[in-house]
């Protein structure tokens, strides 16, 4: 269910709420050729001007209303101030080798924002607002600071281009070996993800595999054609970081 956000500040029609997120990735999101984008953990820490940036950005949703918000409205900004909340997490604890560190549970539940005057965490955001809005491509959305998470895209989500941008996002993630790959003996090899979350993306082995190949380029969709057999999952929690790049990442 969606959790009402109370009343408070609006924005004005053609006011672009999500400019200082924009800016913020625009600068820090490093796109690399393996198509797995990463971020410069590093250099928003030492960058105080950017950090405050990002802080007001968030604090900005603390009497921000919602509701004031059409559907693609509120995905676009729960699933940026979810990927801002997360950035933040990690620069006050920066340098860290995964988000999961000191706490295999992970920070999902502690680490928490205002909006509309109520304090949500990670965990809520993701499992009590986005996923109830019944669009598996929220996996896609939402980024956990992690190798093998879903690219954080280099621009804010926007209600305008959301479903053409989450198409995007889908195709970037299957792809690549990390999302999808046919395993030498065949079968598929995948990202947990699509076990984790296998009820939204239809419920059974057979979705999930249609889920792949809506979005696979020709030579990949042929290979799962050939191989649509999930024989296993994988996950690499290391922390997606522009500074690790080429260190086993």
């Amino acid at each position: 269910m969606l959790i009402a956000m109370g009343t408070g500040k609006t924005f004005a029609q053609g006011e672009n709420l999500h400019a200082a997120w924009d800016r913020l990735l625009s600068t820090y999101v490093v796109e690399s050729a393996d198509g797995v984008n990463r971020f410069d953990y590093s250099g928003l820490q030492a960058n105080q001007a950017d950090r405050d940036a990002l802080s007001a950005y968030l604090a900005q949703f603390e009497s921000f209303d919602m509701d004031s918000l059409d559907r693609d409205g509120q995905f676009a900004a729960w699933s940026n101030i979810y990927n801002a909340l997360t950035v933040q997490h990690i620069i006050e604890r920066y340098p860290v080798r995964s988000i999961r560190a000191n706490s295999f549970s992970g920070p999902w539940k502690r680490v928490k924002t205002v909006v509309g005057g109520e304090a949500v965490s990670l965990d809520a955001i993701e499992h009590e607002i986005l996923r109830p809005m019944g669009d598996a491509r929220v996996h896609y959305a939402i980024n956990c600071a992690s190798y093998s998470c879903p690219n954080l895209m280099p621009s804010a989500w926007q209600a305008a281009t959301l479903d053409r941008d989450l198409d995007a996002a889908a195709a970037a993630y299957i792809n690549p070996p990390r999302g999808v790959q046919v395993r030498p003996r065949g079968g598929l090899l995948v990202s947990d993800i699509y076990k984790w979350f296998r009820e939204d993306f239809g419920g059974s082995e057979n979705t999930v595999i249609a889920h792949f190949l809506k979005y696979a380029e020709p030579d990949l969709a042929a290979d799962i054609r050939a191989n649509a057999d999930i024989k296993r999952y994988a996950y690499d929690w290391s922390l997606n970081d522009a500074a690790a790049q080429g260190k086993g990442t």
